[in-house]
């Protein structure tokens, strides 16, 4: 898509050949965080993830990434699948955060699932120095 006079078209993130299970579908999701609040505990998606930070700021962390602070105008994705979601916090104490993400899904499977504390400790390993 180009721009015009009257519309401006800036493509934020861009990634090449992300793995999408056989059969996904695309759900679109908006999250609003209060402040402070820790988002969802670690867990993993069968699918990737791509998102958009609306207002705020958000603490992401994924499993062998060092955890960073995601901007609103800012964009975020993760491959899905293995990878453990550590964080997606939010940032501000006073202030709500919010964003959309774009999940690809599989029919009759859970938009996430939690890794309960067993995994975590033996992919301790996996996730970034702190």
């Amino acid at each position: 898509m180009q721009s015009s006079p009257s519309n401006t078209v800036l493509t934020v993130l861009q990634e090449q050949h992300p793995h999408v299970p056989e059969g996904a579908c695309a759900s679109t999701v908006l999250i609003e965080l209060p402040p402070g609040d820790p988002g969802t505990p670690p867990h993993r998606h069968a699918g990737p993830v791509f998102g958009y930070m609306l207002e705020g700021e958000m603490i992401f962390e994924l499993e062998g990434e060092p955890e960073r602070v995601v901007r609103a105008g800012e964009a975020f994705w993760e491959p899905g699948g293995d990878v453990i979601h550590y964080q997606a916090a939010n940032n501000l104490a006073g202030e709500w955060s919010r964003f959309v993400v774009v999940m690809m899904c599989i029919p009759g499977q859970p938009m996430l699932t939690l890794v309960d504390e067993e995994e975590l400790k033996l992919r301790q390993h996996r996730r970034a120095l702190r």
